[in-house]
């Protein structure tokens, strides 16, 4: 099925339930390191958002913020269960590294927890290649980071 993809900010009022669903499913799996997390995934000013639309609902969404001159970090990943086996997921991803190629970074990196094998495997699939952890990730077992160059 094709998807409506609309390029929007987090301002963006579809946005915000979709990210508020992901924190509590992450909530769930992360346990007692949510805290932690958390801290990492504010929404306040992200500039490049992708929102998934099917029949005019939101079913999904994505983001990117830079990370250093070249490179973005793919941010706020999440389609609801519901939703999920439709390649959403996918085209939301697609679309961010095609905004990233216009806007010239070359490379997307990411970080996902072990406790979410559906978001891993995304990224498998995507071409993604498993990298040392970075950044305030750099020691923290439960999580592991990807990157793709573009």
């Amino acid at each position: 099925m094709k998807y409506i993809l609309k390029r929007t900010n987090s301002d963006d009022p579809d946005f915000l339930p979709l990210v508020r669903e992901l924190d509590k499913d992450l909530k769930i799996r992360d346990g007692e390191e949510h805290a932690f997390f958390a801290q990492f995934n504010k929404i306040d000013s992200i500039k490049h958002v992708v929102i998934a639309y099917e029949n005019n609902k939101a079913v999904g969404c994505g983001a990117f913020k830079p990370y250093e001159e070249k490179i973005t970090e793919i941010k706020r990943m999440y389609v609801p269960p519901q939703h999920r086996g439709k390649g959403i997921a996918s085209a939301v991803l697609s679309e961010l590294e095609k905004w990233c190629k216009e806007l010239n970074y070359n490379k997307c990196i990411l970080e996902t927890g072990k406790k979410q094998p559906e978001a891993i495997a995304l990224y498998h699939k995507s071409n993604y290649k498993v990298i040392p952890n970075f950044g305030q990730y750099a020691q923290v077992e439960s999580s592991v980071c990807f990157e793709k160059h573009i």
